[in-house]
């Protein structure tokens, strides 16, 4: 099934998270003013300061709701998804998987470049599905949910979309995902880029 999806965030939700920032208790500061003992905390101070005041939470809600969204369900659970379609017919579709703590909004700056490439032949239509749990994804109620299944929920998620050829890309967590979409569905899937590589024990036979 599925629903197509827009961004919709109360001013009340938006007011709430700044007033949570705002109230922040903060810790007493380390014994260095560097990193070598973790993430200082003046850094950490001007980082929630910046999400309170100055970050347009609205330019991001109307970045996405530019772009086709919906909410298909894949093995049970509501999974959000964002789309770009590149105008060439011969585009291979590319499966996006972000990261922890991410969310598709790491894609929002790339998405142009990938359908609108200068030569038609480099151009792809970008599917990144939100992981399950995070940004508007259901959240699972019980637990199994990990980066194999996913894999799987994935290349469901592609055949959903009538894909039956196509590439995956993934960094951090996306990077253990895309592995394995890559190993539970290598009839479809006909390559993986990983920014943390990761090998996944074959299963077929020698």
């Amino acid at each position: 099934m599925t629903t197509p999806f827009r961004v919709q965030i109360s001013d009340a939700e938006i007011e709430d998270l700044r007033a949570r920032l705002r109230a922040t208790r903060w810790p007493e500061p380390a014994t260095v003013d560097d990193w070598s003992q973790g993430l200082p905390l003046a850094y950490a101070q001007r980082l929630a300061a910046y999400w309170a005041e100055d970050y347009d939470m609205r330019r991001v809600e109307r970045e996405l709701n530019a772009r086709a969204q919906s909410i298909i369900e894949v093995d049970g659970l509501g999974v959000h998804v964002l789309q770009a379609a590149s105008p060439h017919a011969g585009a291979l579709p590319l499966l996006l998987t972000h990261g922890w703590p991410g969310s598709v909004v790491e894609f929002l700056d790339v998405l142009d470049l990938l359908t609108h490439p200068e030569d038609p032949a480099d151009a792809f239509h970008v599917i990144c599905p939100t992981l399950p749990g995070f940004g508007f994804s259901e959240k699972p109620t019980r637990n199994g949910w990990g980066v194999e299944r996913i894999g799987a929920a994935w290349a469901d998620l592609m055949a959903q979309l009538g894909h039956a050829r196509y590439g995956a890309q993934g960094g951090d967590w996306g990077s253990f995902v895309t592995a394995a979409v890559g190993a539970a569905d290598p009839e479809h899937c006909v390559g993986v880029h990983m920014t943390l590589p990761r090998a996944v024990p074959w299963r077929g036979r020698r």
